[in-house]
């Protein structure tokens, strides 16, 4: 067997669906692959998914696909590269409580927004709300990341950023009305998130284990896709107790319309990626002017 470590970028939820469902399916073991899933909870997200690449503790990572940009335009470069995209379009949106007056992004202007601490994430958000009108002067606070949702729940805090397909629908479960705001919908084109990191080395050296892996990977997101309930019993033991208030099957149907279908799965549109990274040089976010084909890894699906 040939082992394979992924680090996701969250608690499990209906994003990873199909990893799960690989491994308790057996999809991996059968193309001789042992997959081991780490959940950033273990360390408290003490690294972030990507940075475990980087240090050699993970073979992938689930992240934004600005990582990949990061990665490569950093002090010291990691050769970072993009596998596959778990979705066909983003699902993320800027939320806030629909009851504190914020009715679009202009109105965070002197509000407090709980960051990740990703690299270009706070200058998004500001473009965001320049983009609808506003001066993009707002407080920026870096709670612990596990806990970040909460502190929106519990009013802490006015905006951050979700996915609508897991805290969307935690917040519908809870009875708690949100405003959504989407990058898309304010001259912002975003990319994907979350898609499959690694070495770009480690890969060209272990390319037939990489392509197995995304084989499997595929035939479990399918699975899920087509038998939501089949796949949600896969996931539920593994899902955190502060999720689990979460309706895993509305979740799950809400994300598997993302997923594209055989043909189409992990595939990156490479004029949206060029569209994003031209967009982040252009609007100084980042220095470098990159070429698309520097940051995919083609071929494997």
């Amino acid at each position: 067997m040939e082992n394979l470590k992924i680090a996701l970028d969250w608690t499990a939820n209906t994003n990873h669906t199909g990893f799960f469902v690989a491994k308790d399916k057996g999809y991996y073991e059968n193309l001789g692959i042992k997959v081991e899933i780490m959940t950033p909870d273990t360390d408290d997200y003490s690294s972030t998914p990507a940075k475990k690449v980087e240090l050699g503790q993970a073979d992938m990572a689930l992240c934004p696909f600005e990582s990949v940009v990061s990665y490569r335009t950093k002090a010291s470069p990691f050769d970072a590269i993009a596998l596959a995209t778990l979705f066909r379009e983003d699902i993320s949106a800027i939320a806030t409580l629909d009851e504190g007056g914020i009715q679009s992004p202009k109105d965070l202007d002197g509000k407090t927004y709980a960051s990740y601490q990703a690299r270009y994430e706070d200058e998004i958000v500001r473009q965001m709300i320049r983009n609808d009108g506003g001066n993009g002067n707002f407080e920026i606070v870096y709670p612990k990341k596990l806990g970040i949702w909460e502190t929106i729940v519990h009013k802490k805090y006015d905006a951050t950023w979700i996915f609508t397909n897991w805290e969307g629908v935690q917040a519908k479960n809870e009875g708690i009305e949100l405003k959504l705001f989407k990058m898309a919908d304010y001259g912002i084109p975003y990319g994907y998130s979350p898609i499959l990191l690694a070495s770009e080395t480690m890969v060209r050296k272990n390319k037939e284990t990489y392509k197995k892996f995304l084989e499997a990977t595929k035939k479990g997101f399918l699975f899920a896709q087509k038998h939501p309930e089949a796949a949600v019993a896969c996931i539920t033991s593994f899902v955190s107790e502060q999720d689990s208030n979460i309706d895993l099957l509305e979740s799950q149907r809400f994300t598997s319309s993302f997923y594209g279908n055989a043909a189409n799965w992990g595939h990156f549109d490479k004029d949206k990626v060029q569209t994003y990274i031209n967009w982040l040089h252009e609007s100084g976010l980042e220095t470098q002017k990159l070429s698309v084909d520097a940051l995919l890894f083609r071929g494997l699906i």
